[in-house]
């Protein structure tokens, strides 16, 4: 160990990954050490690949709606190294790095005082000092507790004893003999309320079937903590989408598993009984335990697309470590498929198919319409998307057969094809429904095992709608045949040899069972939990890009999950790290200068102590930004109120038309819109009013669900994350596309 290395991990440099940049137009990753253009700040901020500036003819460039003068945009190159930042002890003055000593640097800021883990330890041992309590510092535990954290946690705890006790039984030992997981709690940190916007193009074609504009449902996020070495650590993260009863056909009462991911740092590692890890265990009764409390609360279905994440990317926790790899799709799907065979064991699950032999086909007594309208429609799935690309194609080819016929398009679909898929409008040219159809099922059904559908409860065989109320008609010798009320009825009116079965002389029987166990509507008795950061998968993985909360090695994901825990306590505190204007490194807190001119211009202490720093005005010390009580539970309760007062004032001074208006605080909002209107200075310039509002408006966009707002820049901030989400969508796609083209070569090879 040298004296420029840190006393805790004898390491001197280590370096932060960069976080991934992506082109504005094409979406494409920008690879490591390549050259690419920029332009803008924060949030706002554009970036081009070459080969896109390149295409851009003249003296203009676009992005997202945009329009940019090449020669305001600036040339860089994707090397940037950050660091890992550093903390001096108080104490004994040496340095460490601050990720191995658990350095936080918002609450530790210049005033207040740093003692080492080292200098701690020693004090102790002379009785200077006396250990934290466990209730000194906010933990996971200190996280609310909800309806669903409970149940989730309930099952997971005891399922774990009754492992470890077959454990114990199977190895010959006693139960305190055999190691089991410890220090685990499951917490849901995020549940919002939220409207998807059905795209256009798709709603075109059924805009005479009066097909929903939008879609309501409940995102949530639900994290895994488990204590690692007297550390919490984030170890398993999913989210998912709620569409409840009071939501339109198709989505009503389905569940969406949008996002799921972990880190491979469970403890302990073993495997139970049956020869799976201990972890994969314990992610299984997390989800079993999610369906169980879906199927009480009266969901009928969930959906899951087993897709895994491309190569370097990421869906939750950011930078996942090198030994874990990334499972292939059939691995993926297998897993899933475990997890759910668990659960029909357990009756939550009644049956197992897919997206495709759902909705694309007709085989056997099922009599449901092959139609688009049919599919369930989630935020960020496969086939949203394709069905957009997949319309704007037909039309193009549409276009391109009139100019070239001048006259009727030829039909590509048969009057037979479209009666078979239970289509009744026959006449005219082919379905767009049909053709949209036909495409789709082409598309996804190479990798159709990909896209699951679990039935929580029986659907009826012939319209293929799950049953929550009523009677279900099942048959004593089919095992899956049964039939709601309707299709009941439909059927005693039809001649009888045309009755279930056909071509069979054995007799069957239809018996009634009472659906009363499917609660009469799906209303969730769990509070709203808003979180800036955690409402959107998205939000959460820029949080950890922009500092450095990186999962690759445990004594990061220690140090990480320590400050995502601190921004869940902590909503209101600053998200992000300030950077050096000469350097470009990050700045602790309380370690750097600040112009009060230019409140966009700092400096880190290094630069400022070798001088030479060419800026008009005078810098002084950063401000202190300690928060004393930033472990006060009833201060963290009073801080999120002023934000949602604030946020509140927001939307009433841009409704408020009075000039006399009866709240005071109204007319200094206003004052702000004005002030942004006229500002030439700007947040990106520097201008603190504007930073000021700037700010409240983004955390009103991110949570606002008024497709109409008036409140100044909504929409545009909207749209800018719904580009964002709509980018990460099309990449998601196109890997599943090179996946499949990759596997079809991989076949042909072998064949040939």
């Amino acid at each position: 160990m040298t004296e420029n290395s840190c006393q805790l991990c004898a390491v001197e440099k280590l370096t932060f990954e960069p976080p991934p940049i992506y082109c504005s137009p094409c979406g494409a990753r920008i690879k490591r050490n390549a050259l690419y253009y920029t332009i803008g700040s924060s949030e706002t901020r554009h970036y081009f690949c070459v080969p896109c500036y390149n295409e851009a003819r003249g003296e203009t460039i676009e992005a997202e709606g945009s329009t940019f003068l090449k020669t305001k945009l600036e040339k860089k190159r994707n090397d940037e190294e950050t660091e890992e930042w550093w903390a001096q002890c108080d104490k004994c003055e040496v340095w460490q790095h601050q990720v191995c000593a658990l350095f936080n640097g918002r609450r530790n800021d210049g005033e207040a005082e740093f003692t080492c883990p080292n200098c701690c330890a020693k004090e102790i041992e002379r009785g200077e000092r006396k250990p934290l309590p466990q209730s000194a510092v906010l933990g996971a535990k200190d996280l609310p507790k909800t309806i669903l954290s409970d149940h989730i946690e309930r099952r997971l705890f005891r399922r774990l004893k009754q492992e470890r006790q077959e454990r114990s039984r199977h190895l010959g030992k006693s139960f305190d003999e055999v190691p089991g997981a410890e220090g685990l709690v499951v917490r849901v940190v995020s549940s919002v309320d939220k409207k998807l916007e059905v795209k256009q193009r798709f709603l075109e074609i059924f805009q005479e079937e009066n097909y929903p504009k939008e879609f309501p449902y409940k995102s949530k996020a639900v994290l895994l903590f488990q204590k690692i070495e007297g550390v919490e650590v984030c170890l398993f993260g999913m989210y998912v989408q709620e569409f409840g009863s009071e939501c339109s056909f198709p989505n009503q009462r389905r569940v969406y598993l949008s996002y799921l991911d972990s880190v491979k740092y469970f403890r302990p590692e073993i495997k139970t009984v049956t020869g799976e890890a201990l972890r994969t265990f314990v992610y299984h009764e997390i989800l079993i335990g999610y369906l169980e409390y879906c199927k009480k609360r009266g969901f009928t279905s969930c959906y899951i697309w087993a897709c895994p994440p491309l190569r370097g990317e990421d869906y939750i926790l950011y930078c996942h470590p090198e030994i874990q790899k990334t499972p292939k799709s059939d691995k993926l799907r297998e897993w899933y498929l475990t997890m759910l065979r668990k659960a029909t064991k357990e009756n939550i699950v009644v049956d197992l198919t897919n997206l495709y032999d759902h909705f694309f086909v007709t085989t056997g007594e099922c009599k449901a319409k092959v139609t688009a309208a049919r599919l369930p429609y989630f935020d960020g799935d496969y086939w949203p998307g394709a069905a957009e690309d997949m319309i704007y194609q037909l039309r193009q080819e549409e276009d391109g057969k009139k100019q070239l016929k001048r006259g009727k398009t030829k039909m590509t679909i048969t009057k037979r094809a479209l009666k078979a898929a239970g289509q009744t409008d026959l006449s005219g040219n082919a379905s767009k429904d049909a053709l949209l159809m036909q495409k789709l099922g082409e598309t996804i059904c190479p990798m159709k095992e990909d896209f699951i559908m679990v039935h929580l409860q029986h659907a009826c065989t012939h319209c293929c709608i799950l049953m929550v109320s009523g009677m279900r008609w099942v048959c004593n010798q089919c095992k899956n045949f049964q039939l709601c009320d309707k299709c009941h009825e439909a059927e005693q009116s039809v001649d009888e040899r045309d009755r279930h079965p056909t071509n069979s002389r054995e007799k069957h029987m239809l018996y009634p069972v009472e659906n009363n166990d499917v609660p009469h509507d799906t209303k969730d008795k769990d509070d709203i939990l808003e979180s800036e950061f955690f409402d959107t998968r998205q939000a959460f993985l820029s949080l950890c890009q922009g500092n450095h909360y990186q999962y690759d090695t445990l004594r990061r994901a220690k140090h990480s999950s320590m400050m995502v825990l601190y921004h869940l306590h902590n909503p209101t505190a600053p998200a992000f790290v300030t950077t050096c204007n000469v350097c470009h490194h990050d700045i602790e807190a309380g370690q750097g200068w600040r112009c009060e001119t230019c409140p966009d211009f700092d400096v880190c202490n290094a630069c400022y102590q070798k001088g030479g720093i060419d800026h008009p005005h005078m810098l002084t010390n950063h401000p202190s930004t300690a928060d004393r009580d930033a472990q006060n539970k009833e201060a963290r309760a009073k801080r999120v109120l002023q934000l949602r007062k604030m946020l509140d004032l927001l939307v009433h001074a841009s409704q408020c038309r009075s000039p006399q208006c009866q709240y005071p605080n109204c007319r200094k909002v206003k004052g702000l819109f004005r002030h942004g209107i006229q500002c030439r200075t700007r947040a990106s310039g520097g201008c603190v009013l504007c930073k000021k509002i700037w700010y409240l408006l983004q955390i009103h966009s991110r949570a606002c669900k008024e497709s109409e707002c008036s409140v100044p820049r909504c929409r545009d901030l909207k749209e800018h994350l719904r580009r964002l989400q709509q980018q990460s969508d099309s990449r998601r796609r196109a890997a599943v596309m090179e996946m499949m083209r990759q596997r079809a070569a991989e076949v042909a090879a072998d064949t040939g």
